[in-house]
């Protein structure tokens, strides 16, 4: 008798093992377990830790809430300006509804593949080339929100959308940068031209001070001197004051009035008949 009841609690012992083997389940804390029993979802979705289900009548499905990264391959299509691009982007997103991420959809990953696939070559369609270069934050959010409508339905939400590259034609990269190089020219030249102009103005104002201060001219004549010297070379710098060539050129000036006051003192005896030269005291 006693060794039937031993036997009896073994076995007892065996098949509550079995059961709660079967029936055990965790969680673990990025996850939640969606239950269905015979086929019917459950109410309750199972948080992280220990959890027991009804062996061979509940069904757990773990999903995953950890934000998922996802790269889009790389779409192929023509901007509103008529260019040939292919664009390739990453998309952020995680589940915040475990039972509509199972219920709702078949396969929540391969649902927003799908749908980042051809949101991307959409906006690639309604934008021009110079806003995918240079303006991606405003294609970004209109890739998030274009992608996130749909995904809200599914459990799903779309935490960010990033444009990773976009390539272009070899002959577009060529053009852009003649481009690019003609423009950094044209800079170029502009700022040459704006920099002689203030130095124009500069030389300007300062002949204008040094013909007010002659002293002043003499002293940059003198820090030439010294500057010419200082370089240590053969060449021989003779000073020439300026106010020689000044006396020179007054000279210069009055040299026609010295020969018409000569023409004028022959002019009397040329009066009286006398040859030109002979003085009236010297009248036969």
């Amino acid at each position: 008798m006693v060794e039937e009841l031993v036997a009896a609690g073994a076995a007892a012992a065996s098949a509550g093992a079995v059961y709660v083997m079967a029936a055990a389940r965790v969680v673990k804390q990025y996850e939640r377990g969606v239950v269905f029993r015979l086929g019917r979802l459950r109410s309750q979705v199972r948080g992280p830790g220990f959890t027991m289900v009804v062996p061979f009548v509940d069904r757990m499905r773990k999903v995953n809430l950890q934000i998922v990264t996802m790269p889009v391959p790389a779409q192929e299509g023509i901007t509103r300006d008529n260019v040939t691009v292919r664009v390739d982007a990453v998309v952020y997103f995680k589940v915040v509804d475990a039972a509509d991420a199972v219920v709702q959809v078949e396969d929540y990953r391969f649902a927003v593949s799908q749908m980042a696939q051809t949101s991307l070559r959409s906006i690639i369609g309604k934008s021009d080339l110079d806003d995918l270069l240079s303006d991606r934050e405003k294609l970004n959010q209109g890739l998030e929100l274009m992608i996130d409508s749909p995904a809200v339905g599914w459990g799903v939400q779309i935490d960010r959308v990033e444009i990773k590259d976009v390539s272009l034609p070899e002959t577009m990269k060529r053009s852009m940068a003649r481009q690019a190089e003609a423009d950094r020219e044209r800079r170029a030249r502009v700022i040459n031209a704006d920099a002689e102009l203030q130095a124009s103005k500069k030389l300007a104002e300062a002949a204008h001070q040094m013909a007010e201060e002659p002293a002043a001219l003499q002293l940059r004549l003198l820090q030439t001197v010294v500057a010419v010297a200082a370089e240590k070379n053969s060449t021989l710098v003779l000073p020439f004051p300026v106010e020689l060539l000044r006396f020179l050129e007054r000279a210069q000036q009055n040299l026609p009035g010295q020969a018409a006051a000569a023409v004028a003192e022959t002019r009397p005896a040329d009066d009286l008949g006398m040859p030109a030269g002979q003085r009236p005291s010297e009248a036969p």
